[in-house]
């Protein structure tokens, strides 16, 4: 397994960005805001595609549905129009209504004719379950959380149990926040991810399958005589960003190249597990108003997006390897723990 100086295997062979993160691709900031106390462990992740209004300069976007089992709010809109007029935000599953009014109330604060002589606003919320460690049903995400996370966006971004991906699971062990990038002809390709799904046996780290000795130590004592591997009922989410001028249908399809990097890590996409991608592009916005410019842009050539889809599938999978590598072990509701990978496995970090 080849690794990096920081022992986390190295994706690919395609160049990272200076923080190799989804903020090398300029606009994008990223920030967080995290509840840990006792059994509520959750919290709200924003990524912002461009420092400015997001209702009056849209940015074009698509989505890419793997495996509906989700709970999010906006995608509808998204297919239709191609566009996102708000920022990304990421929570657990019984927030997402709490984290859409804020995003409308933002939106409206900016914008008081929204809703009145202007059309209605699209939050776009996505979420996974951290019903295991966090107490989901105290719904203790509020307005504040959203404006916070918001408000603390940046281009350094953290990762691991932190923001939305504080009391998130993969693998049997702790998920969370990753991030990655990749640069493609002096462009980038970035990848954000919230992950929240897998089952032990099948952890993939850089095409090496570690899984089944996972799962004879995450696995409860009494289970081990007679091993039944348990279905997948996670989550992931995965937003792709990238400066590459595309329109809506590339975007669409870089999103599904999404897909590529969380199957190499071990997902099927299984059953219960709601596995959702969404790519966007930062090369140009696209006015609210009529009586502004349509921007004329050209399009990168479809027979040039080999690369970009690499990009994409690279950076998802990286990201996915740095949340489970930066998430640290979590203990929440009912004493439910999961412990970090690296102390379930301290022998990756050496691993060659």
């Amino acid at each position: 397994m080849q690794t990096s100086t920081q022992g986390v295997p190295r994706i690919g062979n395609l160049p990272a960005g200076p923080r190799n993160s989804i903020a090398d691709v300029p606009g994008v900031s990223v920030g967080h805001c995290t509840l840990a106390q006792d059994a509520v462990q959750t919290g709200v992740t924003v990524i912002r595609p461009h420092p400015g209004d997001m209702y009056r300069d849209k940015v074009p976007a698509a989505a890419t549905v793997l495996n509906g089992f989700g709970k999010s709010v906006g995608l509808v809109q998204v297919d239709e129009l191609g566009v996102l007029e708000t920022p990304v935000a990421l929570t657990n599953t019984f927030s997402v209504g709490a984290v859409a009014q804020a995003q409308i109330r933002a939106a409206v604060a900016a914008n008081p004719e929204i809703g009145r002589a202007w059309p209605t606003v699209n939050p776009l919320v996505f979420e996974c379950n951290d019903g295991y460690l966090n107490d989901i049903q105290r719904m203790a995400v509020d307005a504040s959380h959203y404006d916070a996370a918001l408000a603390a966006a940046g281009q350094e971004v953290a990762q691991g149990a932190l923001g939305a991906g504080r009391g998130m699971s993969s693998f049997g062990v702790k998920g969370g926040i990753g991030t990655a990038s990749r640069m493609v002809q002096g462009y980038c390709v970035g990848a954000l991810v919230l992950a929240n799904f897998g089952t032990p046996e099948s952890l993939t780290l850089a095409g090496k399958l570690v899984g089944p000795q996972l799962l004879q130590r995450v696995q409860q004592p009494e289970a081990l005589a007679q091993p039944l591997p348990e279905p997948e009922k996670g989550s992931i989410i995965m937003v792709v960003a990238t400066d590459v001028p595309l329109d809506a249908r590339q975007l669409r399809r870089l999103s599904l190249r999404a897909g590529a990097g969380l199957a190499r890590t071990g997902s099927v996409f299984g059953h219960g597990s709601g596995d959702i991608a969404l790519a966007f592009s930062t090369a140009y916005t696209v006015p609210h108003q009529a009586d502004r410019a349509m921007p004329a842009v050209a399009m990168l050539h479809e027979t040039l997006l080999d690369p970009l889809f690499r990009a994409a599938a690279d950076s998802v999978e990286q990201a996915i390897v740095h949340a489970l590598w930066h998430a640290a072990t979590v203990q929440g509701r009912d004493g439910h723990a999961r412990r970090a990978l690296l102390e379930v496995m301290p022998e990756l970090c050496q691993s060659a």
